[in-house]
């Protein structure tokens, strides 16, 4: 993982909004290197790095929590109507003299079905699902904000604790194929070392606003889920067509079926020199495995 040797930790502080999955990984690991990050919870906790930010009912940070911060990271979803609700209810404590960047996870299902063909941030978008298209209000919510913010699309994230491992042993995989569908996908850990590589070096680096994060090897979820059952040692169910299992699969599910694009992590990797820690399914599922041993 990289360090933030260019940031003084005495004049840094992290805000990360909306800690699951993904924003929980990244604060862990920047407090490791020392570095002040403070995350919103939507509900009181013991944790004395976290705070109440409940926008549907009006429970707004305290102003102080603002005081120094540097870096803000949000993960926050579109609320009911399409709109960002961080800027929605907050914005004018996000305009202070100390804010030197801001990130915000959107998603690539922004640029909606291609057939399989590679999408990059060039392509314009053409989101499918409604819950895409409100992602696209929100990033551009944000860029119109005047904030100094990037913008990462993010294919399907896994990471220890989270992955086909689980669905696995909780009895919850479906074994589904169709022919030619392909996901991109990419490791939590490659969500955090981007993002830090990329503060890291702001000031030598060009300027991107939007940065696809994704792993080199788009597939099928097939080979993913015969690779699963491989490490663990079981034998996997036969698999069942698409269209037969349709029927069994809730709405939601069955519309991540419906989009079939590669993302490309060419601006990240190539031109702006990020080197992923896990590069492909393989690799990334291998640690999630040993993690699950542990």
């Amino acid at each position: 993982m990289k360090n933030f040797a260019s940031l003084p930790i005495n004049k840094t502080k992290f805000l990360i909004l909306g800690c699951g999955f993904s924003g929980s990984f990244f604060a862990k690991t920047i407090r490791k290197f020392g570095y002040t990050a403070l995350t919103s919870s939507r509900s009181q906790k013991r944790d004395p790095h976290s705070f109440i930010f409940n926008s549907e009912k009006g429970i707004l940070p305290d102003k102080k929590i603002f005081d120094g911060v540097t870096h803000i990271l949000s993960c926050v979803p579109p609320d009911n109507n399409g709109t960002d609700p961080v800027l929605g209810s907050i914005r004018n404590k996000l305009e202070i003299s100390s804010l030197k960047w801001v990130g915000y996870l959107s998603t690539t299902g922004v640029y909606g079905n291609t057939n399989g063909d590679w999408v990059s941030e060039t392509d314009n978008p053409n989101p499918l699902q409604k819950r895409s298209y409100f992602r696209l209000n929100c990033e551009k919510e944000w860029i119109q904000s005047g904030l100094p913010v990037q913008i990462f699309r993010l294919p399907g994230i896994y990471g220890p604790g989270r992955s086909t491992f689980e669905a696995i042993r909780n009895q919850k995989i479906h074994v589904i194929t169709k022919k030619d569908q392909v996901f991109s996908r990419i490791h939590v850990a490659d969500i955090t070392s981007a993002i830090i590589y990329l503060i890291q070096n702001k000031d030598y680096l060009k300027f991107h606003q939007i940065i696809n994060i994704a792993d080199d090897e788009p597939c099928s979820q097939i080979e993913v889920i015969e690779y699963c059952y491989s490490l663990l040692g079981l034998k996997m169910p036969k698999p069942i067509l698409f269209e037969d299992a349709k029927s069994e699969l809730s709405p939601i599910a069955q519309s991540f079926w419906m989009e079939n694009r590669r993302v490309s992590n060419n601006l990240l990797c190539k031109k702006l020199g990020y080197e992923l820690i896990y590069k492909n399914y393989k690799i990334g599922l291998k640690n999630c495995f040993i993690n699950s041993q542990k």
